[in-house]
């Protein structure tokens, strides 16, 4: 299994890269957002990859995150969704914005993305609505940026000089992964991982606490983790 790529962009296209790691090229399928947020060509990148497997086929599917890997591979687990509906998916809503429309039953966001109908967005829905706050209480955790880990270089990176960073492989500058601010994403998922953390351990469900949690941060996007809690806390109060 092939879980991660980190070498020098040789090609970009709107939904695949072509990585050079030590003379091999690799091309990896990506969505469109990941796809804008790469660096140009002759720079070095890194990105999570999931190898698919077929009689006839091999093909390398990247992600920015650990997260969105892991939502990827949740989206495929429901029959219809396969490797390229879920990177529309996770294209058109980031992984964020996925937990909280599964969380809100929000099927109509889902049903934006390119190559999903009305019924496979509400199937998506109904069967991830149970295993969906699992992956967002571990969102925080998962948002480790693969690019931040190829600007750390060492020997364990393919197609990087041991000491050297991945930026300066490839010839270009990439400042430490602790010198780059967090992204908003990855701040939002932080934040509503520890809310929804929280809220499970005060004894509320994960279902019901990652709704409370998804409407709260639909309400106020950039919310920090105390205000998201006291917001779903009113959320789930019991009403008169």
């Amino acid at each position: 299994m092939i879980g991660r790529i980190a070498g020098v962009i040789l090609h970009r296209a709107r939904d695949q890269v072509l990585i050079d790691v030590r003379g091999v090229g690799y091309i990896i399928h990506v969505s469109e957002r990941t796809a804008a947020g790469l660096p140009p060509v002759g720079q070095a990148a890194a990105l999570y990859t999931e190898l698919l497997v077929r009689e006839d086929l091999l093909q390398l599917f990247g992600f920015p995150t650990m997260l969105e890997k892991e939502w990827h591979r949740l989206l495929t687990s429901v029959q219809g969704v396969g490797a390229k509906v879920s990177l529309a998916i996770l294209g058109t809503l980031g992984p964020e914005g996925l937990g909280r429309a599964i969380a809100l039953g929000d099927w109509a966001s889902v049903r934006k993305a390119n190559g999903v109908g009305p019924k496979l967005a509400q199937r998506v829905v109904l069967e991830l609505k149970d295993k969906a706050p699992s992956v967002m209480a571990l969102g925080g955790a998962l948002t480790v940026d693969a690019g931040d880990v190829a600007a750390g270089g060492g020997a364990d990176a393919p197609g990087i000089e041991p000491g050297a960073s991945a930026a300066a492989s490839a010839g270009g500058s990439m400042p430490p992964a602790e010198a780059r601010p967090a992204s908003d994403g990855a701040q939002a998922g932080q934040a509503m991982a520890d809310a929804l953390s929280a809220l499970t351990n005060l004894g509320y469900g994960p279902s019901e606490a990652a709704g409370a949690v998804a409407e709260a941060q639909a309400r106020e996007p950039g919310a920090a983790m105390a205000t998201l809690i006291r917001a779903a806390l009113r959320l789930l109060a019991p009403k008169d």
